[in-house]
């Protein structure tokens, strides 16, 4: 194996230790700070149900399988997995107590329960007896009882008890849970200090347990694998898919366990009943101080609202300078390509141009690929619109979106109800593309506005996570794009295009022939890739190839990258580095050479052997030279990050890029927005957009431009940045 390869599980916890060091961050407001402890442990969570449950899997049925990058077993791997995050949990209860802390100062504090008052005892007994206890489900654990099914991230109280007449002294253990039919918190009164339900119920179980004796008392919770893939068997024209994911979603909820935590120290007889039953090793047995979910941080922002300096100052998503709000979106779109760019600018823009689809008279068809969309979906209704003015309307519904397959499954039968032509990913494989085509017709006439996305149709998750999206009339990518959803309805993949780049037959071949044509070019080379993750074994040995020619390659990897840059003789003309910040890095951008050479992609499709392999992605050519400007230079500005970015060392370690003497600081989503908001500003009433980078160049007095053709980047002068407009809106959530 390769010196230069990291595991793909470890580098995921890397990512997700860097999520981490955001809750430490002093400039970051209190609050936020607290947001990015609860997304550090939901995205811990989601790991342990999917990644290493099926490690756990692997390691049963296939134990003597070795990864192909850094030859290591499921068991070698999961054993490393549970040593890592044994030293990331004391990181992570360090920084919940240093900012419940702070919040204690404004009014909101975590109490222990072993440090109660007199008096806040006794009204908190009174209202367990008044309003908790009545609603507990108990149960006894004994040779007659045996421990009763447990929900997979359910909170718990155990008991270890004893009977007060028995004179062997044999324990029992009482199960409670903590369900979400009671309050998951309780304020003392005209007060803001609180405890939890759990630590509630654990304080007070002798009480539920009256005829025994209490020995201990925890509080514990429970992960499960939910790594559950379609059985390609069950694929028959007589069955609806929608019913078999049903019942493998009910199936998930059932499945093995692969973690045990414990809030607090438990007793050796509580973690020998748990682990006994549960059949998990102490390795994946966890203890932490903090609470085992942060599902109760909407009542303490609730709490703290008006105060408002512990927030990030409020932003909205702008319009685009490319577009004219007096102009029709169809119009607008057939004159030029557009390019928008989320969160910084609106994605009312895009709902638009479909809304104007499903009524304007000479659209014929609306065909789209739906991965994730959100409960309250704009772009839905306005599909549903179309159909029920007699377009002719086609959606693929990705039923098998992990954790989404109950929200896809109940808009698709939306869809079917209003006349939508819908249809499923294919056997074995899930549609991740993010595809959007109108067909126009006049007379005998027929042309296309296609849209070509790098994240999802989802108005909620635009205003958090970092996406490009692409509108172009260009015939030959419509053209393109109706060969794609013709192979998708009669369950196909694509073959060939013309423009478009489309996995699993045309996407990774095609990146593989650019990197070889850099290659040629030796020194004078380039390659720039901004992915969420890097896997795909064939594509890092051909980066290293790259490398080893002398061309130069910038990575922006968000997650996972298993590739170790600055290795000498191997990747040492390599960058790697990760842009953590307020919002979820999401779009993919991939540049090859420079001038008039120059290739630029937008895409859906990371570097990983599931995208490039397994799934119907597709990649757009950017062919607007100003919009391929644009794009390169938000790449370019990226890579000048000195505040929210990390490089990655030789030793394949993580370090904050460190500013050098004079330079301002640079935070490039800040940048970007504050781009937004003055590239509207000047042309309000303006007939014509802002010129060639649409409001990302610096504005006049930087000491450089956004030249991507030059391959420039913005001055540290030009990287400072200034605060936007201020303005009155709902506050914008972090991914």
């Amino acid at each position: 194996m390769g010196k230069f390869y990291d595991n793909r599980e470890l580098s995921w916890l890397k990512f997700n230790e860097r999520v981490l060091e955001e809750s430490r961050d002093a400039d970051t407001p209190l609050f936020e700070r607290l947001r990015f402890v609860q997304i550090f442990c939901s995205n811990l969570d989601e790991f342990f149900m999917i990644r290493v449950g099926s490690l756990a899997d692997k390691k049963t049925f296939d134990p003597k399988d070795r990864e192909n990058k850094t030859n290591m077993t499921a068991a070698e791997q999961l054993s490393e997995i549970a040593a890592r995050v044994k030293k990331l949990i004391p990181m992570k209860d360090e920084a919940y107590a240093d900012i419940m802390k702070g919040l204690s100062a404004c009014g909101v504090e975590h109490i222990n329960a072993a440090e109660l008052s007199p008096e806040e005892d006794s009204f908190l007994k009174a209202y367990f007896n008044r309003e908790i206890s009545p609603l507990l489900f108990t149960g006894i654990v004994d040779k007659k009882h045996p421990v009763p099914f447990l929900k997979s991230g359910e909170i718990y109280v155990g008991a270890v008890i004893r009977k007060k007449d028995d004179a062997n002294g044999r324990h029992s253990f009482g199960i409670l849970p903590a369900s979400e039919n009671l309050p998951r918190i309780i304020f003392l009164p005209n007060s803001g200090r609180f405890l939890l339900c759990e630590e509630l119920i654990s304080r007070y179980a002798k009480q539920v347990f009256s005829n025994f004796e209490m020995v201990s008392s925890c509080i514990f919770r429970v992960t499960r694998n939910a790594d559950i893939s379609l059985d390609e068997g069950l694929y028959d024209h007589d069955v609806d898919l929608r019913d078999i994911m049903s019942k493998l979603i009910r199936k998930r909820k059932k499945l093995r366990p692969v973690r045990l935590e414990f809030q607090g120290t438990p007793s050796p007889e509580a973690v020998a009943i748990l682990s006994k039953t549960l059949d998990i090793g102490k390795e994946f047995i966890f203890t932490q101080k903090m609470p085992l979910s942060m599902g109760f941080m909407s009542a303490i922002e609730r709490r703290l609202e008006k105060r408002s300096e512990l927030f990030f100052e409020p932003l909205t998503p702008q319009r685009s300078a490319y577009i004219q709000p007096d102009l029709p979106m169809i119009e607008q779109a057939k004159r030029r390509d557009i390019l928008l760019s989320y969160p910084y600018e609106n994605i009312n823009q895009f709902i638009k141009l479909l809304e104007e689809a499903a009524e304007d008279d000479s659209v014929a068809s609306i065909k789209i690929t739906l991965y994730r969309v959100a409960r309250d979906s704009k772009i839905i209704n306005a599909l549903i619109r179309a159909a029920e003015n007699g377009k002719d309307v086609l959606a693929l519904v990705e039923l098998r979106a992990r954790f989404d397959e109950e929200n896809n499954i109940g808009w698709s039968k939306r869809l079917e109800e209003a006349g939508v032509t819908v249809i499923y990913g294919l056997e074995g494989m899930k549609v991740h593309s993010k595809l959007l085509l109108i067909t126009l017709r006049s007379g005998n006439d027929v042309s296309y506005i296609t849209q070509v996305g790098t994240g999802n149709y989802n108005e909620r998750t635009s205003k958090l996570y970092t996406d490009l999206t692409l509108i172009t009339a260009d015939r030959d990518i419509g053209s393109d794009a109706s060969v794609v959803f013709n192979a998708l309805a009669v369950g196909a993949t694509t073959e060939s295009t013309n423009k478009l780049l489309v996995a699993p037959k045309g996407l990774k071949s095609r990146i593989v022939e650019l990197i070889d044509n850099e290659i040629t070019f030796g020194r004078d080379g380039y390659i720039g890739i901004k992915i969420n993750s890097l896997t795909d074994r064939d594509i890092i040995e051909k980066l290293a190839e790259a490398s080893r020619a002398g061309v130069r390659v910038e990575l922006i990897v968000r997650g996972i990258c298993c590739l170790i840059a600055g290795v000498k003789g191997e990747t040492e003309n390599i960058r790697v580095i990760s842009v953590v910040g307020r919002f979820l890095e999401h779009s993919r951008i991939y540049i090859f050479g420079r001038s008039d050479r120059r290739r630029v992609y937008i895409s859906s499709a990371d570097f990983m052997t599931r995208n490039t392999e397994r799934r119907v992605e597709v990649a757009a050519p950017i062919l607007d030279p100003a919009i391929a400007d644009r794009v390169v230079g938000i790449f370019n500005t990226m890579l000048r990050d000195n505040v929210k970015a990390r490089e990655q060392g030789s030793d394949g370690l993580y370090r904050r890029v460190e500013r050098l003497e004079g330079e301002a600081p640079l935070n490039s989503q800040l940048f970007f927005y504050n781009r937004a908001y003055e590239a509207v500003k000047p042309i309000a009433g303006a007939k014509a957009p802002l010129s060639a980078a649409g409001g990302t160049a610096p504005s006049a007095g930087a000491k450089a431009p956004l030249s991507a053709a030059a391959g420039t980047v913005p001055s540290a002068g030009a990287g400072a940045y200034k605060p936007p407009v201020k303005v009155k809106i709902r506050r914008v959530r972090p991914f």
